[in-house]
């Protein structure tokens, strides 16, 4: 029951700050030329399109939070175990976070990703890890073929391997 309390504040919590984004943060500090042509390359889009993603996670938080089950137990052993868990899983996400950011001038955004993706599809036991692999090397490339030669976006490259 208490999981389902929790699920439900950090829904609204998510609902709350996509609602700050879309009313007030991205209004006010992203600025957007009048003479974008495609609005898919206005500064404008993508945050308004993450914005409206994130309300609807908030939004399936809140509605999953109504329909799950209780715990069965009630066990506080259980608690302790997943927390202790979790902090462990926190901590290396923390590690990771900081090597990919230590790694971006020597490797670059693509590749640092790609490792980035492994690391914490792993981390967070991904029961499909081949299609972990395979997403962790296509889902960026194809992210940097649109924005650096689609959209015009210079995609930081790193020192070690450049990408035409």
């Amino acid at each position: 029951m208490r999981d389902n309390r929790a699920q439900a504040i950090m829904g609204i919590a998510t609902i709350a700050a996509s609602l700050f984004l879309i009313f007030i943060a991205i209004p006010r500090w992203v600025a957007s030329p009048s003479n974008v042509s495609n609005i898919i390359l206005s500064p404008l889009f993508w945050p308004y399109a993450l914005a409206l993603v994130t309300m609807l996670i908030g939004l399936g938080m809140v509605a999953m939070s109504r329909r799950a089950m209780p715990s069965a137990t009630g066990d506080n052993e259980d608690d302790e175990v997943i927390a202790t868990g979790g902090y462990k899983r926190l901590s290396i996400m923390g590690v990771i976070m900081i090597l990919y950011v230590l790694a971006l001038p020597w490797l670059g955004m693509v590749w640092a990703s790609m490792l980035a993706f492994v690391s914490v599809s792993f981390l967070v036991r991904t029961t499909h890890p081949k299609a972990t692999v395979i997403s962790a090397i296509i889902i960026p490339l194809v992210l940097y073929a649109f924005f650096a030669h689609v959209a015009g976006v210079g995609i930081p490259q790193g020192e070690l391997v450049r990408l035409p």
